[in-house]
């Protein structure tokens, strides 16, 4: 069963550029396999005095709020999920990071997806 610790996990499509749709994202990937599930990981950065509240609203949808890292009372975090990746899916998760993100005063910076490539 797929978990965000699973070894050997890879990124194989990222959207960093708020201007490109998920579904271009996804069409240029090379790696991106349609058929298996991934983990999605938003990167977001939040006052770190929200960061609780943040895990709170996340984990009603089975996401997982993991600190990256902080410092000056920022925290830069990963939002991540097992799902199967679509261009619905993802734009829809963008939104609502970019929402959640904004209502606490933080910024979501995009979002990459990992999955086994090769023959894992």
């Amino acid at each position: 069963m797929l978990t965000p610790d699973t070894p050997g996990l890879s990124v194989v499509a990222e959207a960093f550029d708020a201007a490109e749709a998920d579904s271009a994202v996804l069409a240029r990937s090379h790696l991106w396999d349609e058929e298996k599930p991934a983990v999605l990981r938003h990167h977001l950065t939040l006052p770190a005095a929200r960061v609780a509240e943040a895990a709170r609203v996340l984990a009603q949808d089975g996401w997982e709020l993991r600190t990256v890292s902080e410092s000056d009372g920022v925290a830069k975090l990963h939002a991540l999920r097992v799902q199967r990746l679509d261009a619905l899916h993802c734009a829809q998760e963008r939104s609502r990071m970019a929402g959640l993100a904004q209502r606490l005063g933080g910024d979501s910076v995009g979002w990459d997806a990992l999955q086994q490539t090769g023959t894992g």
